[in-house]
């Protein structure tokens, strides 16, 4: 079966999960077909929503901002330009616009920042705090191979060049 290139959303197939009973026998239920497309969504999203209010203490000084004075970071360092990354391409994610090469540049930064600020703290992401930043960097790996799925920029534009 050839691979579709169109970055156009495929309503995937209804999915059938399966499940064993205490008599051992297997029933199989339906999953409803908008319900991966839906999940997809709320996952792009969600992540793209706490990725915007991740970088903007950095960049705008809210939620206490960085540092003991609640400041933001120095516009010209990695840190303020972690804080540039966060807010326009959490808001990018979440709009579904350009969903792909933002997810791979977002997946990038955290795979950076991870051995740039926790690795070095050991090597155990619970024990040097660098779970967030490996999450998000599957979260954008996900996207990056997956699109942005439906209720995006993205499916909207490809769905006129469809026509």
């Amino acid at each position: 079966m050839p691979v579709s290139q169109s970055t156009e959303y495929q309503r995937p197939r209804p999915a059938r999960a399966t499940a064993t009973t205490t008599r051992g026998k297997r029933e199989t239920t339906a999953v409803p077909a908008r319900l991966p497309g839906a999940t997809h969504a709320i996952l792009r999203i969600g992540a793209g929503l706490l990725f915007f209010l991740h970088g903007a203490p950095k960049l705008f000084g809210w939620f206490g901002g960085v540092g003991p004075d609640g400041g933001t970071a120095e516009l010209f360092s990695l840190f303020g330009l972690a804080g540039v990354l966060e807010v326009f391409g959490g808001l990018l994610i979440v709009a579904g616009l350009l969903t792909r090469p933002v997810a791979i540049l977002l997946a990038i930064e955290m795979l950076i920042a991870y051995f740039y600020a926790h690795a070095p703290q050991g090597p155990i992401p619970y024990s040097n705090g660098g779970e967030l930043a490996l999450l998000y960097m599957f979260v954008w790996i996900f996207l990056a191979g997956n699109g942005a799925g439906p209720a995006s920029v993205d499916a909207r534009l490809a769905g006129r060049g469809a026509s």
